[in-house]
């Protein structure tokens, strides 16, 4: 008995339904489009698993200063989309932005962090941002229970962090509400033009006027198929989650911190694997012991959870998005950080692609930039 295959038709096919899929689907909807979001399933390499949740501005944009200033829009955007989503759906995805901190371990760690930040507000095209570097006691007097090893730290008061886990429900809470059709294990195989797009897998097809590639390490394949450039990897990260502690972590840090509901995540770890997509105890133990000695009250809290999961890596780290010419109205996006660009996908790429184009802003984020001609 064979399979009954699955035909539909839809305005915009949204390929790829984790955080950076969900989002841009959010947005479409909110401009009035029938969408359609095809996901793989659970059993997808999905990077929105291992996200940090953290919505992040300092230290980003080095080498790109576009990216700087794309990564503070999208913060100060977040409270925008953390009340609409509560007001749709009655969920708070627990967003707070009281400032982010990297702590350094060592007078040279702090003292190279500071370089890399000089560097990277010094370069052409950079809008600036507020940041202080801080010595131990101006650490302490924001982290009481920061060890004595922790020299120092580098504080912007434009990061924060979201509960990652009630954003990514409420995104596809508000996408029910909003008439998205979301269709789980579809995993798509081939994209086909005629008079329309003919996204299709051994499940079926759908055919939909305009497509949106959101797919992470996936579009590096399916891109393609539609004239497209997605030279991504996957870059494994590791993360740790602890039992419920007492308040003690009010801003967030680069690799720890602690949730809306107390439990603390550890995890800072960049391992190029390919697709080996396992927890391994080496990089876990590295983890927990650098988290001691920045908190030695970390010691005496349980292991609850350690999980890996495989980022979205570009071959220079930042976003692409682009669309096609060879097959106007198939567009790209992708990115590592679908927590933090949630915002920007959200309100400013979703209602480009439902218009039709991508602002001419987006330039510097076009795979283009990697097609730099070969000396003669």
């Amino acid at each position: 008995m064979t399979r009954e295959m699955i035909r539909e038709e839809t305005e915009i096919a949204v390929i790829g339904g984790g955080l950076v899929g969900a989002a841009i689907a959010w947005g479409l909807a909110q401009a009035g489009k029938r969408v359609t979001v095809l996901d793989e399933g659970d059993n997808a390499f999905r990077a929105s698993r291992g996200n940090f949740a953290l919505i992040w501005v300092q230290s980003k944009g080095l080498g790109m200063a576009p990216y700087s200033a794309w990564s503070v829009r999208s913060s100060n955007a977040w409270a925008r989309l953390a009340a609409a989503l509560k007001d749709e759906t009655g969920i708070d995805v627990a967003h707070q932005r009281p400032g982010g901190l990297m702590l350094s371990l060592s007078e040279g760690e702090l003292e190279r962090r500071a370089a890399q930040m000089r560097r990277l507000h010094n370069q052409p095209e950079m809008i600036p941002y507020p940041y202080e570097v801080l010595d131990h006691a101006a650490t302490r007097a924001l982290l009481p229970e920061i060890g004595p090893q922790v020299a120092g730290s580098i504080y912007c008061p434009l990061d924060g962090h979201v509960n990652s886990l009630k954003l990514f429900r409420a995104l596809h809470a508000s996408l029910a509400a909003r008439g998205v059709a979301y269709r789980p294990n579809r995993p798509v195989e081939t994209i086909a033009r005629d008079a329309c797009f003919i996204v299709s897998g051994a499940w079926g097809e759908v055919r939909a006027e305009k497509i949106v590639l959101a797919a992470g390490n996936g579009s590096a394949r399916l891109a393609p198929q539609v004239g497209l450039n997605a030279p991504v990897r996957p870059q494994r990260g590791q993360i740790i989650v602890t039992e419920r502690a007492k308040p003690f972590l009010n801003y967030p840090l680069v690799t720890v911190r602690q949730t809306d509901e107390g439990t603390v995540m550890i995890g800072d770890s960049l391992e190029e694997v390919g697709f080996e997509n396992v927890a391994t105890t080496a990089i876990t133990a590295t983890e927990a012991d650098r988290a001691v000695r920045m908190f030695p009250l970390l010691a005496g809290l349980n292991v609850v959870r350690t999980w890996s999961a495989l980022r979205v890596m570009s071959q220079d780290g930042f976003p692409i998005y682009d669309q096609s010419t060879s097959h106007p109205g198939a567009f790209l996006a992708t990115c590592h950080s679908g927590v933090t660009l949630a915002a920007n996908h959200a309100f400013d790429i979703a209602p480009q692609i439902a218009a039709g184009a991508l602002s001419a802003d987006l330039l510097p984020f076009s795979a283009r930039r990697f097609h730099v001609p070969q000396a003669a």
